[in-house]
Parts: C-alpha cells; structure tokens; sequence
C-alpha cells in the first residue's frame, strides 16, 4: 500500500494512546491541480485535507466532518470536508495566495493563513437523511501553520492532548506535491507520565514528514519515528482519496430549486447555465433542453 496514499490508525501503551498516520501525495496533488493553486497555497490546502483525513478517522460511520479557517491573510479561507472511510475534499478562496519562502526555507503557510478563527464541525446522519444537530467547536488561529492550529484546537474544545504534524512539499519550478503526509497522536485517560515523556520527545525529534515521504517512508514508517521506543499495534489500514460529491444530477436539482424566472432569465440570455463546485472545481453546463425541462409543468396522471 506504500505506493498509494494510505493511512493507518494504531494504539499504543495499553490503548492509552491513539496514533494515526497519513500518506497524502497523490490526493494532494490533485487537489491542488484542479483549484490550481500557487505554491504556498497548495501548502496550506494539503495540511488542511491531510489533517481532516485523520480527523476524520475517529468519527463513526454516519458521521462527517468540515474544518474551515476563516482566516484574514491572503488566502482568504480553507475548508475541508471528511468522512470515516478515508474520503476527502476541500478548497481555498484565494487559489492565487502565494508569498516568498520564509526565514526557515520553508513555504510561508502562516503568512498567507494570518490570523481569525479556527472552526470544527461534527455532523451526523446526514447520508440517511437523519442528521441531528451538527457540533461545532472553534478556537482563534494561533499560528496560521494548521497543525499547531489543530493540536490547540484538540486540546481546548475536545480536551485530548494532541502532537499533529502535517508537511507538504512543492517541488520548486514545478508547482507538483511529490510529498504530503502526517501524523496524529492523541494521549487517552490513563497515559502515565513516562509513556507521555518518552513520546513527547521522540515526536519532537522525528524528522519532517515529508522527508520521510520523500525517502520512501509509508505510515508504518512515519508512526515508528514519531512514537520512537513506544510500540504500537496497527489496528486497520485504508486507501485515502480526494473524491467530491458533485454530479449533474445535483446540478440539475440545484437549478431546479430556483425561482422559475429565473431559470426562464438563463434559458433567454444565456442559452443555458454553469455550475462549479466550490470544493472540486467541477464545470456543469446545462444545456436549453435542460432547463425547458426543468421549466416543463408537471405531467399529471
């Protein structure tokens, strides 16, 4: 599986620590090729997708969740959207958000993110058309750099103690991801303060995630540098993707929702009417003869 994106979710120290860790290339790459983002924003977009992929794995089946920065910089907004099964998308306002490597020779994430508010939104059901009241928690943007945004997130709105680490590489003069990926490890009730210690430190010396990609790391690899002498047990392994829930159906019932005039406006002006998907940047063009149908009345039986 280490030629694909993939992750793993573990345990570890007695199921007193969860670990999950992501390999996100591919997904990333194409992302960032259908909102053709710049550089820096292709950085910014990846970590959010990579980071709700392993959010997204402590959900339940039914469940769904959307982290958004509505944040001041350049790059106007992230979003990310998420399920159980491995299954992401999203999108940035400002494609074209793009500043010059910072003092660290890396991209300049933070700058282009600035500051705002951090949001995290829980929904449940709503693939039956049963859903319950989403839960949203949110937290200000303390660093623009996501994955310090998502470890103070974790810890003050969901009170789990959190080392996240996220990288995205973009391969200079090329604008392709060749490397996206990262881990999560959360310490449960019951950690004894060795066990945290010990994982503190190897956690902070674990070389970039994206080095480790780079050189062929899965995340097998990347757990085992992260949690150092800790052992841990892989308790399930899935392929991850950048898939949206667009189609031409929903761009039909979308259309079909307005006001009849206005439908006839398009149908008379424009011959016609397109849609993008905001998340995946998908193009639906309704021809004539689908919106007179949508404008047709009712047969009646």
């Amino acid at each position: 599986m280490q030629d694909s994106d993939h992750l793993i979710q573990a345990t570890a120290a007695g199921a007193t620590v969860r670990a999950i860790a992501v390999v996100s290339t591919n997904l990333v790459d194409e992302a960032c090729r259908r909102h053709g983002t710049f550089p820096t924003a292709s950085a910014a977009l990846g970590r959010t997708l990579t980071g709700a992929l392993m959010l997204g794995r402590t959900l339940k089946g039914l469940e769904r969740l959307t982290i958004q920065f509505r944040c001041d910089g350049p790059v106007g907004g992230i979003t990310a959207e998420a399920n159980p099964y491995g299954v992401v998308r999203g999108y940035v306002s400002n494609p074209t958000a793009d500043l010059p490597i910072n003092g660290r020779g890396k991209l300049d994430v933070s700058g282009i993110v600035g500051g705002g508010m951090l949001y995290v939104i829980r929904e449940a059901g709503y693939e039956i058309g049963l859903a319950k009241e989403p839960y949203y928690g949110s937290v200000p943007i303390v660093s623009g750099e996501i994955a310090e945004d998502l470890a103070y997130y974790l810890a003050n709105s969901e009170q789990i103690n959190s080392a996240v680490s996220l990288g995205v590489f973009v391969e200079p003069g090329q604008g392709r991801v060749t490397a996206s990926g990262g881990f999560l490890i959360q310490i449960m009730p019951g950690a004894d303060a060795e066990t945290v210690a010990a994982i503190e430190e190897s956690a902070s010396r674990a070389p970039h995630t994206t080095e480790m990609i780079r050189g062929g790391a899965g995340a097998d690899e990347i757990l085992e540098m992260a949690l150092g002498q800790t052992q841990f047990e892989v308790l399930d392994r899935q392929r991850v993707e950048f898939r949206c829930t667009c189609s031409y159906d929903r761009a039909v019932h979308i259309i079909s929702c307005l006001d009849r005039a206005e439908v006839g406006d398009m149908l008379e002006k424009d011959k016609g009417a397109e849609l993008t998907c905001h998340f995946c940047n998908e193009v639906y063009f309704l021809d004539e003869a689908a919106l007179e149908k949508i404008l047709a009345p009712p047969r009646v039986m």
